[in-house]
């Protein structure tokens, strides 16, 4: 049976719009973990919100890879448990060193909140049930979001089929144009080379309901909940 748990950290801010797509629209069960928690609680499916993790100091997500929860998210997921973590949740699973690369100041150095427009662009694991022809309208809102990755790190991206979204235009392409942040060729989500490890800086889930008219980030969710995980 699939059970969630949301991870809080102090700045957490997006935390009770996860929990409220995933009970009231995926119909999952989930549960709060606080950050000083080192119990997940049998949970099958960790998720990290977006926010400001301890206002953001050092770097975004440098100091809540240190908090005692992180330990035990790791061991889940070196046990091939699923990990998702959206925004701050992504800056802090590259911080952590679950995912590969960092995610950088945008590089207009300001904040933005916008919809944008994403695009699957491979049929592996994570989204081997979206559209990969079809552009998917998401909200962003951040500061750093701008993906690096060296170069040998990209090449091992690529040839594992780790990049699971890139920014688009509203009719599917990808150029420079649609690029909102900076970020190294349109990445917008990555996984890990096992495929249960999830970041994306786009966030689903303000956009996985009627009452927001946009339900294209629901497709992101069900995708997930469709696979198997340990």
């Amino acid at each position: 049976m699939i059970k969630c748990g949301v991870i809080i950290f102090p700045g957490s801010n997006c935390d009770q719009d996860l929990i409220e797509v995933l009970e009231n629209i995926t119909q999952t069960k989930v549960v709060k973990i606080w950050h000083k928690d080192t119990d997940l609680q049998e949970c099958t499916h960790i998720f990290l919100p977006g926010g400001f993790s301890y206002g953001d100091y050092l770097r975004s997500g440098a100091i809540a890879k240190l908090s005692p929860v992180m330990e035990a998210v790791k061991i889940h997921a070196n046990n091939g448990g699923f990990v998702m973590g959206i925004c701050n949740g992504f800056q802090i699973l590259c911080e952590a060193g679950l995912l590969p690369g960092a995610l950088l100041h945008n590089t207009n150095r300001q904040f933005i909140c916008s919809n944008v427009y994403i695009k699957a662009v491979n049929s592996s694991s994570l989204s081997k049930n979206i559209d990969t022809s079809k552009a998917l309208k998401i909200p962003i809102a951040h500061g750093e979001g701008n993906y690096y990755a060296d170069e040998a790190t990209l090449a091992s991206l690529e040839t594992n089929k780790q990049i699971i979204f890139k920014y688009t235009d509203e009719k599917g392409a990808v150029n420079e144009g649609a690029n909102p942040n900076g970020s190294i060729k349109n990445i917008a989500g990555i996984c890990n080379k096992e495929k249960n490890v999830f970041g994306m800086m786009p966030h689903p889930e303000r956009a996985s309901s009627n009452v927001l008219f946009n339900t294209d980030g629901l497709h992101i969710f069900e995708s997930i909940f469709a696979l198997n995980y340990a």
